[in-house]
């Protein structure tokens, strides 16, 4: 059963945060929080608690255990970029793109939905 959980708009650019989900794809829910929790990146924090949203709503809505799911899919896309602009020299504006992202997290108990490239990587 796969379960679901995402994150809009984490003001966070999802190049930073694709550091960090690559990382922690594949491998079991409580050895990815494990990895989060040691990770220095910034993103790592909303990443843990999307992950923990992740598995409440597997324990609450569909019964199942936290210690056998395995993180399926994990993707960072870019959300609308915030435009700014600040004062440069000689009276031109410089434009400040503050770049966002949605983070989608998917996590099962079956081990044959996570793709073969990260199985082998961290295996069972």
């Amino acid at each position: 059963m796969e379960v679901r959980a995402i994150l809009r708009d984490c003001g966070i650019p999802p190049r930073k945060v694709r550091l960090v989900t690559e990382a922690i794809k594949g491998r079991k829910v409580g050895a990815a929080m494990d990895v989060l929790r040691y990770i220095p990146n910034a993103s790592a924090k909303p990443i843990l608690g999307l992950l923990k949203s992740a598995v409440a709503n597997a324990e609450n809505n569909y019964a199942l255990d936290a210690n056998d799911m395995y993180i399926v899919q994990i993707v960072a896309d870019p959300a609308p970029t915030v435009k700014r602009y600040r004062v440069a020299s000689r009276r031109g504006m410089v434009r400040i793109m503050k770049r966002r992202s949605h983070i989608t997290v998917v996590i099962s108990d079956e081990y044959d939905l996570i793709p073969k490239e990260y199985r082998k990587k961290y295996g069972r």
